[in-house]
């Protein structure tokens, strides 16, 4: 279908969330000197102006990254998020600018480490090659993501994530994702997985969930950030990181930080937040 474009949805609080985890995961990975992969499955654009007509025809990086650029009271690590986007931000005085997933992890990566990016949008491709043409060790691809967890693993580094984002436009994408980490999965059993997943319909999110205990994996961790109940109704009530091999940090800091996520971007107090596992290890 190809109709998505993250443009449309950049900086908003499942963006904040994914980000966050995002963040960690890599900051974790970074503590020992050898050099990892990482892989992003659907990259977009990588970087987004968030007064483009796309974005201000939803705005929704106001109810975002927008209540929290000014906080004076951040959690440490969600200070230094924030510092990754205040740097596409000129020292951050004004929010004009917001980072996707690759630009996150291409500011964290090291000499040493090494990035694919792939996107098949037919419009958004030339974008992030462009956008990544000055680093070294990022490598951009116009291809179909899933294939790479099949054509790329395991990495000659050993280490690694593979952040998997689709669009979700199609119902198959909810099949298409635990197909891919179980073929990724497979092939290299000791790297991180980070899924990203959309609460539109809850039945939907579920067959992910429980698709992937299916498969008989261990340690998968289930982070949450709803912004309203779920609903039978149209729109995004909530968003999550499904995450195999998680560092081990990680859970206690998500608990830690996601109260304050849940008050701070949802001050009408119908948010809700959840850190459990799928399977333990």
């Amino acid at each position: 279908m190809l109709s998505y474009r993250h443009s449309f949805h950049a900086g908003n609080h499942a963006d904040v969330l994914k980000h966050i985890v995002l963040m960690l995961i890599l900051e974790n990975l970074k503590q020992k000197d050898k050099g990892f992969y990482y892989l992003d499955t659907h990259a977009g654009t990588g970087h987004y102006r968030l007064f483009s007509a796309e974005s201000e025809k939803t705005a929704e990086f106001v109810e975002g990254i927008g209540r929290l650029w000014d906080r004076t009271d951040l959690p440490d690590e969600v200070q230094r998020y924030i510092e990754l986007i205040k740097k596409l931000n000129y020292g951050g005085k004004e929010l004009r600018y917001y980072a996707g997933s690759p630009l996150i992890a291409a500011q964290l990566l090291r000499p040493q480490d090494r990035a694919l990016l792939t996107e098949l949008h037919p419009a958004d491709y030339p974008l992030l090659r462009n956008n990544f043409k000055e680093y070294h060790n990022v490598v951009t691809k116009r291809d179909n993501g899933f294939q790479q967890l099949k054509a790329t693993l395991p990495p000659k580094e050993r280490r690694g994530l593979v952040l998997i984002d689709p669009p979700y436009e199609l119902k198959e994408d909810y099949d298409l994702v635990v197909e891919a980490v179980q073929e990724g999965y497979s092939r290299f059993a000791t790297g991180i997985y980070a899924i990203w997943y959309p609460v539109v319909l809850r039945q939907q999110t579920k067959r992910i969930s429980k698709g992937l205990e299916a498969t008989g994996i261990r340690k998968i961790l289930q982070i949450e950030l709803a912004v309203r109940p779920d609903s039978d109704q149209r729109g995004m009530t909530a968003s999550g990181m499904i995450v195999i091999n998680p560092p081990w940090q990680l859970e206690n800091q998500m608990k830690t930080i996601l109260p304050y996520l849940t008050r701070t971007l949802v001050p009408e107090g119908t948010g809700s937040w959840k850190v459990s596992w799928i399977t333990p290890e």
